[in-house]
């Protein structure tokens, strides 16, 4: 055993030393600061009509579009609008070049004005028996062609000024300056204003179903906030050979100035189904043991995960059938579920006015960092 009076003295002043730093750090090191609560994208649910909503997507058209040729073929020398125009009715739009019915003009004015001349004449000599009564029919036969011949080509001359024909915009612009087009062939395509609809395609599984809706509420996909009542209007009868799916018309009955052509709209039928039911979105539903559950929020703002019935899927959300665990005025996370647990407390975040700001990323996911969930069919 080695003897202490052996050590010398500043090692053993270090021995004492070490042990007590070391106390004196471990006293120093304070608690870690709490986490701050995760922000958490939620919704407060709220009884629905009896039925889900059945949404399809689409384009914004006119019921109206006018195809706008020229009658004649010819070299466009002119045109004076662009597409997304706004023109009334008898605005010009294109003209062709004239120089070829100009001179056809002037060679059926030149052919009237001789056949005219040898009516006269022939009449004349009609009243003083030099000629047959046969021979002043012939001429004046010649005379009622050459007004005809006259007269078309006039109007052919006119048909070189391609006009609106009613009020509209301008959706299609499919000729240019210089282009030599033919008699019918398409130069402009023109919306009426007064008559927005919605061109959707409904597929074959679902024709019985929509047959039987007329009502529907319609939204822009830039502001889900502008909601619009809509009329089924027109449902074809016959399948699109290529997408298998049936074409129909929703009439937008009373579209604002925010609703233009080419937008995306969502329109929601909404199925017959008796009592008011509770929906929650596809996103918020969390898989338990292979059983459905939503989180919800308490008073706190603790997470609590809660079983749900589903007695329908739609395409967008779930119906909860009357077992459900959770009843209309309760708050539930409708976004980045399984990254949460029970017990947690979270931060309540608004909706974002625009979710989708970013190109695949919806504003709960934003914020959750997830990706979203799976739609069940």
């Amino acid at each position: 055993m080695t003897n202490l009076k052996n050590i010398p003295a500043s090692l053993r002043r270090l021995a004492i030393a070490l042990p007590v730093l070391a106390l004196l750090g471990a006293c120093g090191k304070g608690a870690p600061p709490p986490e701050a609560p995760r922000p958490v994208l939620t919704q407060v649910l709220g009884a629905t009509a009896g039925g889900e909503a059945v949404t399809y997507s689409g384009e914004v058209r006119s019921r109206y579009e006018t195809q706008l040729a020229f009658r004649i073929p010819g070299k466009i020398s002119a045109r004076l609008v662009d597409a997304g125009a706004v023109v009334k009715a008898g605005d010009v739009l294109a003209r062709l070049d004239p120089a070829d019915t100009t001179l056809s003009a002037a060679s059926a004015d030149a052919q009237l004005t001789l056949a005219d001349a040898e009516a006269k004449r022939y009449r004349d000599l009609r009243a003083k028996n030099f000629v047959s009564q046969a021979a002043l029919d012939a001429k004046e036969s010649t005379l009622k062609s050459a007004q005809v011949q006259a007269n078309l080509a006039h109007n052919q001359s006119a048909y070189t000024v391609l006009k609106a024909d009613q009020a509209g915009v301008v959706g299609l612009v499919a000729g240019e300056v210089g282009q030599v087009v033919g008699a019918g062939q398409v130069v402009f395509r023109l919306a009426r204003t007064d008559t927005r609809e919605v061109a959707i395609a409904i597929p074959e599984m679902r024709m019985p179903e929509v047959r039987a809706l007329n009502d529907a509420e319609i939204t822009l996909w830039t502001d889900e906030r502008a909601k619009y009542k809509g009329v089924l209007r027109e449902l074809s009868p016959v399948a699109d050979p290529t997408t298998r799916t049936f074409a129909a018309r929703v009439s937008i009955v009373d579209a604002d100035p925010r609703v233009l052509f080419g937008m995306t709209a969502n329109v929601h039928f909404r199925r017959a189904g008796g009592d008011a039911r509770l929906t929650v979105p596809l996103t918020a539903i969390f898989q338990k043991d292979g059983k459905p559950a939503v989180w919800v929020v308490g008073a706190d703002q603790a997470l609590a995960l809660r079983a749900i019935e589903v007695a329908s899927y739609g395409e967008t959300s779930a119906v909860l059938g009357s077992a459900s665990g959770i009843k209309a005025g309760e708050r539930i996370v409708i976004a980045g579920v399984h990254k949460l647990t029970a017990g947690e407390k979270i931060k309540i975040a608004a909706a974002a006015a625009n979710p989708r700001e970013k190109p695949g990323e919806t504003a709960g996911e934003k914020l959750a960092g997830t990706q979203p969930l799976a739609s069940a069919q």
